[in-house]
């Protein structure tokens, strides 16, 4: 009887995905794990916090987490992101895709250099772009109060005008991710639809709107993830305007608590809640439109 030879384990995708699973490791798995660790820790004074050991650190359980959740701060913040991210999904995605939509029209004109045009603003650094739309909101520098008699940086404008930065920036990419998907549907679609009399309008709207849908939920969770995570505008415009507050969004409190209270257990703990609250949101609004986007049940 003719042994059964043994089988070679290959070992090629194993030294292929090594590289990767060493980066996940130690710039990903390991900075979550230490911030597990330190929202379950705090420091314990001892009498004046005086010499050696009158300062250790403890182990307090879910304690930081529950501060983190009894927190009018951060819930105030999350109210203040809230507002603003709606603000920004329904503007940004809907200029994306009005944007893809011209630009897949047969009747368009000079098409590449709006392509570029409209893309190039992503490209610009977010501190930057603060940074110049900041300088453009100072009443003293600004050529738009020349038009509008208002103050773009007061208590009631500022979310306006922090959205109009975040707007300014990310349409570019969600339009060439609805645009490229624009280009991938077989032009036969559009031949048909015209031989049967459709207009360019009743094409957008009965073709290319329906099987856009899968990229603009798509989209749609990438900005969800990204407005909660709002950080970069509302800390460059915060020196042009005494209205932002130094907990103006979460993020905002997690970097105060860290690097200015020094509080980074406190920091840490908030910082896994708002992970938490985002991945939630995502894949809620996943669940909710999945059957229409991916036609799962």
């Amino acid at each position: 009887m003719t042994p059964t030879p043994k089988r070679r384990v290959p070992f090629a995708p194993y030294v292929i995905l090594t590289p990767a699973l060493v980066l996940f490791v130690l710039f990903l798995a390991l900075p979550i794990g230490y911030t597990v660790y330190l929202a379950m820790r705090r420091t314990q004074v001892s009498g004046l916090g005086l010499g050696a050991g009158a300062r250790r650190e403890v182990f307090v359980g879910f304690d930081n987490f529950a501060a983190a959740v009894t927190d009018g701060e951060l819930w105030a913040g999350w109210l203040r992101v809230l507002g603003y991210g709606a603000l920004v999904l329904v503007v940004m995605l809907g200029l994306a895709l009005l944007f893809a939509l011209l630009l897949d029209s047969a009747r368009v004109r000079l098409a590449r250099f709006s392509r570029i045009a409209i893309f190039l603003p992503y490209a610009v650094p977010g501190v930057a772009a603060s940074l110049m739309w900041g300088f453009l909101y100072l009443p003293s520098l600004s050529p738009i109060r020349a038009v509008l008699d208002v103050d773009l940086l007061g208590a009631t404008t500022v979310t306006y005008s922090m959205a109009n930065v975040a707007v300014w920036g990310g349409t570019g990419f969600n339009m060439l991710v609805l645009y490229t998907t624009l280009r991938a549907i077989p032009r036969d679609y559009y031949e048909a639809a015209r031989l049967d009399g459709a207009s360019e309008l009743q094409i957008a709207l009965r073709i290319k709107i329906p099987i856009l849908v899968p990229a603009i939920i798509l989209t749609t969770v990438f900005s969800i993830i990204a407005t909660i995570q709002v950080f970069t505008e509302p800390t460059a415009l915060r020196p042009f305007s005494n209205t932002i507050s130094s907990t103006w969004s979460p993020l905002m409190k997690v970097y105060r608590d860290a690097f200015v209270t020094g509080d980074l257990y406190s920091a840490a703990a908030t910082s896994i809640l708002i992970a938490a609250i985002s991945l939630v949101l995502s894949f809620g609004f996943l669940r909710v439109v999945r059957d229409r986007a991916f036609g799962e049940g």
